[in-house]
Order: C-alpha cells, then sequence, then structure tokens
C-alpha cells in the first residue's frame, strides 16, 4: 500500500477536499501509510508587486496559513491517522510536483476540479500535476 499520501487541500474551497480527504483516509487507514496534507498561498508572481506589501508579510501569511491548516486537520482528520502539514508558495502545480518530490510521496491525491466546470472537465492544476507526476495520482470526481 501507500506510505506517503499527499493531498493538496484549498482551506477556502470545499471541493478541493470533500470527496479527497476521505478516499486519503482510507487510504492511510488500510495501510498504515502518513498524510501530508498540503495548502498552497500564491507567490506574487512579480517582484515589483511585493515591494507593496511590508516587510515579512509572507512568513507572517504563512504562519497563519499552517495555524488554519492545522485546525483544519484537527477537525476533519482522525487521530489515528499521522499527519504532516505543509504550506508552500508558488504556482499550485509546481509546488504540488515539487512537495511531492521532497516528501518522497508515492501517490497523490487530488480533486478533479472545481464543481463550477463542467463535470467532464479536469481542472488545470489536477491535469498538470496528473500529466507531470512521476508517480501515481489518484483524481477524485
Amino acid at each position: 500500500m501507500y506510505q506517503d499520501i499527499l493531498l493538496p487541500v484549498d482551506l477556502g474551497d470545499e471541493s478541493s477536499w470533500q470527496k479527497a480527504l476521505p478516499r486519503a483516509v482510507e487510504l492511510c487507514r488500510q495501510g498504515g501509510g502518513n498524510l501530508h496534507l498540503l495548502t498552497v498561498v500564491p507567490d506574487f508572481g512579480m517582484s515589483v508587486v511585493g515591494q507593496y506589501f511590508p516587510e515579512g508579510y509572507e512568513k507572517d501569511v504563512a504562519a497563519k496559513v499552517l495555524a488554519a491548516l492545522k485546525t483544519f486537520a484537527a477537525e476533519k482528520v482522525p487521530d489515528e491517522v499521522n499527519v504532516q502539514h505543509i504550506v508552500g508558495e508558488g504556482t499550485v502545480y509546481d509546488v504540488i510536483l515539487r512537495i511531492a518530490g521532497d516528501i518522497g510521496a508515492d501517490l497523490i491525491i487530488t480533486a478533479a476540479g472545481r464543481p463550477d466546470l463542467k463535470e467532464f472537465l479536469l481542472g488545470p492544476n489536477a491535469a498538470r500535476v496528473a500529466r507531470h507526476a512521476d508517480i501515481s495520482v489518484l483524481i477524485v470526481r
């Protein structure tokens, strides 16, 4: 079974985890694996944008997001599942792929996409992760 499962979640979008989280928990329980919850904070994109934010802003945001991710895990993930909380910064699909490699994940579980997209479409981040990952990707619809 899988030992290190990466589950990206958008804390502001329930559809990013509502169906995927139970599947990840189930697989962790079956194989005794670890669940790595990842949320991604977008970067500024251009350095000129960053100059308009106070110094230390990124670290402050990362700390707040990490606290929110820990609260989310405490509420949604059963106690018997070993959870690691990760906050990444950058482009969502790039961060997912990089973190998967960093932690040695053997499975990425992700939601198919936002529900406002047509059901037959795959969201752009899920599609890019599935296309470029060198490990198994489970896309939950």
